[in-house]
């Protein structure tokens, strides 16, 4: 019985350390090829965020919070983003303290064109979001091509995002 239990236990731990060497694979988003979900998710200042924020522009709709770790190291590339004249970013602050929020992204920066909160996370429901970061990248004519789910780094951007942008990609994710 012995001999048992410990051939059992070697056998759930080769699957438990095959299982956690593998690749994760990203849940792809039933909302890719659709138009953004009607929203009215509050603006910081004033104002709401509709489907209307997206049209006649590349959009990038981040979805953080102050309270996330992985965001911080995300926030520098969204930082260098703003430059790029060719998109749009948008904050979804997610689950927050609104004056959390401020402080953070006085802090840290603000990469956002507009910064919407939705603090009970109804919106980010909306959209599928099930953690942060998420980002969504929006066409000009509002219909969501690509669903970054994690952080957003420079070679993300360059070989995920970009080529959305630039016309040489399907969407994905």
């Amino acid at each position: 019985m012995q001999w048992f239990s410990l051939i059992l236990f070697f056998v759930l731990l080769n699957f438990l350390w095959r299982g956690l060497s593998q690749e994760p694979r990203p849940i792809p988003s039933p909302l890719l090829g659709k138009t953004v979900p009607m929203m009215h998710a509050p603006k910081c200042a004033a104002g709401s965020l509709t489907s209307k924020h997206f049209l006649g522009h590349w959009s990038l709709l981040n979805v953080w919070a102050s309270w996330c770790q992985v965001c911080i190291y995300e926030h520098a590339t969204l930082v260098t983003l703003k430059k790029d004249a060719r998109i749009i970013l948008y904050g979804l602050n997610y689950r927050d303290d609104m004056h959390e929020a401020r402080t953070w992204l006085i802090r840290h920066g603000n990469p956002y064109t507009q910064l919407f909160y939705d603090p009970k996370g109804i919106f980010a429901l909306d959209l599928g979001v099930y953690g942060v970061p998420e980002s969504f990248l929006i066409d000009p004519k509002g219909i969501i091509r690509y669903k970054q789910v994690g952080l957003i780094t420079t070679e993300a951007w360059a070989r995920k995002i970009l080529p959305f942008v630039d016309g040489n990609q399907q969407e994905s994710h």
